[in-house]
């Protein structure tokens, strides 16, 4: 058995291929604890909300009058609510519809606010001084408030809502996303891009987007907490998911008269958003320390 020459050796670790960018990225990531546990608590519930059919055996929608209003019991772990349903059940379908309808929210805003935002630095001139007014204008009017006038005139539904959340988010994205480009557009390797001829998608696509990758998944994870709370609201308010869906937000809102009765019905739907959104928060708060995104001076 012949052992490497150490020559050869020091000459292969120097031309070794260094980690790809997703590789180093999870890497520092996982140095942080707080985003560890963030990622962890998202995790549990994405893997609740798809084994939901295999952890209980009540349908989620089915109403029972015989049943309704009990008590935790070996049947029903958390109990039953005015209409018979049992509770756990609905609380674990629940996440189904608040992850799903909160990740497509979510995504559209941000690949909307990333695209533009990056145009907007690249760009620069007229282009991104009318956008700034634009955006001005939209900010200027509640969250809640855009998205109680969008839902009353186009309806609710999974596709409307999930307009709702692109038309109030997308310019707070905007402005992250043009904030941390700016900070590029500057440097030698996109001035060379341009000086080719490249186009203005091929410069964002290749020069800007790989080199603000980190702050873009800190907004998708921040962004995601608020939507998840905001459709959350609308289902409560009567403007999100329509009964009998599993909603965490219309669960409250039906059983909050009979929360002295019992209490489970609307405080498992409470516990199981309040996790989600600290999941969201930690894994925000823990991936912008570890990636060293200045949240503060980036607008998150």
């Amino acid at each position: 058995m012949t052992t490497p020459e150490p020559a050869a050796t020091a000459t292969a670790a120097v031309f070794a291929p260094p980690p790809g960018r997703a590789v180093r990225a999870w890497r520092t990531a996982r140095s942080s604890r707080t985003a560890l546990i963030g990622l962890a608590i998202i995790a549990v519930h994405v893997l609740i909300a798809l084994l939901a059919p295999l952890l209980t055996s009540w349908d989620p929608i089915a109403n029972d009058s015989a049943r309704a209003l009990l008590g935790p019991s070996w049947s029903h772990w958390a109990g039953t609510d005015q209409y018979g349903r049992d509770v756990l059940a609905r609380v674990l379908y629940g996440g189904r519809y608040a992850l799903g309808v909160s990740v497509a929210a979510t995504a559209v805003t941000v690949v909307l606010g990333t695209v533009v935002g990056c145009a907007a630095a690249l760009r620069g001139g007229w282009f991104d001084d009318v956008l700034g007014r634009v955006l001005d204008a939209v900010l200027s009017v509640p969250s809640i408030l855009a998205l109680l006038v969008i839902v009353t005139a186009l309806g609710t539904g999974p596709l409307v809502i999930v307009l709702a959340i692109a038309v109030v988010y997308v310019p707070q994205v905007v402005r992250v996303v043009r904030g941390a480009a700016l900070a590029v557009v500057p440097h030698d390797y996109v001035t060379a891009a341009r000086a080719r001829g490249e186009s203005t998608w091929t410069v964002l696509r290749r020069e800007v987007l790989p080199n603000i990758t980190d702050v873009v998944c800190v907004e998708f994870a921040m962004r995601a907490s608020w939507v998840v709370l905001l459709i959350s609201s609308l289902s409560f308010l009567g403007f999100g998911a329509d009964p009998p869906t599993p909603d965490w937000g219309l669960m409250v809102a039906e059983n909050r008269t009979a929360i002295t009765v019992v209490p489970m019905a609307s405080l498992a739907p409470i516990v199981a958003l309040a996790t989600l959104v600290v999941g969201l928060n930690l894994a925000a708060d823990g991936l912008s320390k570890a990636w060293g995104v200045d949240r503060i001076r980036e607008g998150l």
